[in-house]
């Protein structure tokens, strides 16, 4: 999760300030010596998803390089093009790394990166543009911005933040490509501010690369994972992704295949370099728990979608009861209340056991608690539990898990 941008100290602004420009200008400076091909990515959610996917497709052909981490910011950007990591408030260890960055301009660079993948962050508005025009795209991939948006703290609304993420596609040149997600309205609304060619990406009928036939895997053995086809101008190719679950990752896939399709690589090139994806920690992956369980780990800050998404996959899996733990999702501003509510209805649907965690999720909880339609599917109410924190919640689903849980 990435945190809100708080007040500092005066010499701490003018330190970030200078780190910023210097860090901008050995990035613009690098940019004009190699000319790499530029693949900018933003959204709400699915942005890191689609960043490794669009990376695994692309790293067989290309000597490529993607942001690391969350590296989306005024100061990651620069620091994914650069191959630097952040120091943190190590002067000296930035001075060091800084020093040797300038030093490689003396002498050829000769692994940097023909194509960089750059995932781009907005906190408040003008963090698009701005990125954009530091590292000017000549692909530029919209992922999902959602009914309800995250993110929305430093905004008049969605439509604002819609209009943020816009910047991105608005950037980019005639001859460019954007790859935009079909399934998001939000997204299909912002389709006009472009002048490059647009692939759209999706499970709906207007995707041009579109995902069908998609189903969960499960083996005998607990190996999990999804299969769909991907279909584009006639040419179909059947993905398998193991260990990684969820349509969103399914999503990802398909923004890779659209990129690769943007750059003439075949949807079969595509569909085998994707056997070796996998969705990065905590984007919903299944991992064996104690007494003979099994956990879908979603813990990268969660949004609607995200939490819709696992609730999805939680109830596709066959267990002896199905638990769902669910902590606050951040970052909502006036739609904190509702879009827990909703989770509630999502939970009271299909799961057996709730362990609702933070101040947020008690929203959630009401809705389970409250049970209003007496014919509808009822959580017994000793199975419905509260935590102020992560922690006492874990000893909970501990003292309950028995063989054949999915939680």
């Amino acid at each position: 999760m990435r945190s809100p941008r708080t007040s500092a100290d005066p010499q701490s602004i003018l330190m970030k300030r200078f780190l910023q420009q210097l860090l901008a200008s050995l990035a613009r400076a690098a940019l004009r010596r190699y000319r790499p091909a530029i693949i900018g990515i933003t959204g709400s959610v699915g942005k890191t998803s689609a960043k490794e996917a669009i990376f695994t497709v692309l790293k067989a052909r290309y000597r490529a390089r993607r942001s690391e981490k969350n590296y989306n910011t005024e100061i990651g950007v620069p620091l994914a093009i650069l191959g630097i990591r952040h120091r943190g408030r190590n002067i000296f260890a930035w001075f060091g790394a800084l020093t040797a960055a300038a030093a490689r301009f003396f002498m050829p660079w000769r692994d940097f990166p023909e194509v960089l993948i750059l995932e781009m962050g907005a906190d408040r508005p003008g963090d698009i543009r701005y990125l954009a025009s530091l590292a000017r795209p000549e692909i530029g991939v919209i992922t999902a911005i959602g009914e309800v948006p995250v993110h929305v703290e430093f905004f008049s609304g969605p439509g604002a933040l819609a209009r943020e993420k816009s910047e991105l596609i608005a950037s980019l040149p005639p001859t460019g490509c954007a790859v935009l997600n079909y399934d998001d309205a939000a997204v299909r609304g912002i389709a006009g501010c472009t002048r490059a060619r647009v692939l759209w990406y999706g499970f709906g009928d207007g995707a041009g690369v579109r995902i069908r036939d998609y189903e969960l895997r499960i083996k005998p053995e607990g190996r999990a994972g999804i299969r769909f086809r991907i279909e584009h101008g006639g040419s179909a190719a059947l993905v398998e992704l193991w260990n990684t679950l969820g349509r969103q990752q399914a999503l990802a896939a398909a923004a890779a295949a659209a990129v690769g399709i943007a750059l003439d690589i075949p949807l079969s090139e595509t569909a085998s370099a994707l056997e070796r994806y996998e969705a990065p920690p905590g984007r919903l992956k299944p991992l064996r728990g104690n007494k003979q369980t099994l956990i879908l780990d979603d813990t990268y800050n969660a949004s609607p979608a995200a939490t819709a998404a696992a609730l999805e996959v939680l109830a596709q899996f066959p267990a002896t009861r199905r638990i769902a733990v669910l902590g606050d999702m951040l970052e909502l501003g006036s739609y904190t209340e509702a879009a827990h509510r909703k989770v509630g209805e999502q939970v009271l649907a299909i799961a057996d056991v709730f362990i609702a965690v933070g101040e947020r999720m008690k929203f959630a909880m009401a809705e389970v608690t409250s049970q209003k339609d007496k014919d509808s599917r009822r959580i017994e109410r000793s199975n419905i539990f509260w935590f102020p924190t992560a922690e006492e919640a874990a000893r909970k689903l501990e003292e309950l898990l028995r063989p054949g849980d999915v939680t």
